[in-house]
């Protein structure tokens, strides 16, 4: 019996999006960020809380055509509306700072890191966000 409560709450919280996660340029393999994903009233967010790189801590979002033009990137909500559905969260949206799009998104676990899915139609771009611990 407590076999079964340990897997059942292990399974559970492998299953979360919660949490900091260090991001990963798919393209370049350069860490980029801290981004902290948080639940409220029952969908979830992304922040940036953290800029790995030097040179691109002070950067905003000149190429942002929203309410985040020219906004620093550092405390930037980057990743919004997402939904739980099943094992993955969707619905939502993910802002790229860097070229000032926004894509439609999902996210799912992968063992202990978190794929994430920027699209839009057919065209979509994936990265591998790691935990940080």
């Amino acid at each position: 019996m407590l076999f079964l409560a340990l897997f059942l709450f292990s399974a559970n919280s492998f299953a979360q999006v919660t949490g900091v996660w260090k991001t990963v340029d798919d393209e370049t393999g350069i860490e980029k960020s801290h981004l902290k994903i948080y639940e409220k009233d029952g969908k979830y967010y992304g922040k940036v809380v953290k800029i790995l790189r030097e040179e691109h801590v002070n950067d905003v979002c000149s190429n942002c055509t929203d309410y985040r033009k020219d906004k620093p990137i550092v405390g930037m909500e980057i990743v919004s509306n997402m939904k739980k559905k099943g094992d993955t969260y969707s619905g939502g949206e993910i802002l790229d700072p860097e070229k000032g799009k926004i894509y439609d998104c999902k996210m799912w676990r992968d063992g202990e890191n978190l794929k994430v899915r920027g699209y839009v139609a057919f065209f979509y771009r994936t990265q591998t966000w790691y935990p940080v611990k």
